[in-house]
């Protein structure tokens, strides 16, 4: 591992943060700016893909992109606040840094919103890009070297995949453990709480394995099935 220190690429709503309080929070308010009855109690059951694909269930189409961008202004005022971290969020990011590798956050929420957000939290991941979703997150983990990729929703599985990184996966926000295991995870961990021994287990596996040059080593799949 010393010499070939880790690039992790996190996802950030219900893998780093459970932003549950805050959405439920800033949909409360967009209803009340927008006089648009939205069940925040509903949205905050399917965190994951693009904000326009939420409001396309209570807005019509020739309104979405407006609502969105009033979304996006008054997020920081009711969201960031209420929001805390998953637990073992900032283990695991520190744990990447200790490794001598980078972790990297790429999430599918505006990227203004989601520095805030780590910010606010002290989580200190080395860069964050936004605005990314399912595969379409491969372009930056590619971009950022990422060898590993962790989330909670299958479109985090197929952004990894896309990426041709290790997919793990942990069953912390809509997603269930079988969900996550049919999309293709690689490993799968109850929760972040468990990903620094992972990553610990992973480098002294590397560093055992011998290798012909030029070969890098096989992805190991891990962790104990889920009920």
């Amino acid at each position: 591992m010393a010499s070939h220190p880790p690039t992790v690429g996190f996802d950030l709503d219900m893998t780093l943060i459970d932003s549950r309080p805050g959405i439920k929070a800033a949909y409360l308010a967009l209803a009340g700016l927008t006089g648009t009855p939205i069940d925040a109690d509903l949205v905050i059951t399917r965190l994951g893909p693009p904000l326009e694909h939420e409001l396309a269930h209570w807005f019509p189409a020739d309104r979405v992109d407006a609502v969105a961008n009033l979304y996006r202004d008054i997020y920081p005022r009711y969201a960031i606040g209420p929001t805390l971290p998953m637990p073992g969020a900032r283990e695991a990011v520190e744990a990447v840094r200790e490794a001598g590798g980078r972790a990297v956050v790429v999430t599918a929420k505006h990227e203004p919103n989601a520095v805030l957000h780590l910010e606010h939290l002290g989580i200190r991941p080395d860069a964050v890009v936004g605005s990314l979703w399912a595969e379409a997150k491969a372009e930056a983990l590619r971009g950022h070297g990422a060898a590993v990729y962790v989330g909670d929703h299958i479109g985090d599985v197929r952004g990894a995949r896309a990426a041709g990184a290790l997919s793990i996966a942990v069953p912390t926000g809509p997603c269930d453990a079988e969900e996550l295991r049919s999309a293709g995870a690689d490993v799968l961990l109850g929760d972040l709480t468990e990903f620094p021994g992972w990553l610990a287990s992973r480098a002294s596996r590397t560093s055992r394995a011998p290798r012909m040059p030029g070969v890098p080593p096989a992805p190991q799949a891990s962790s104990a099935p889920l009920a």
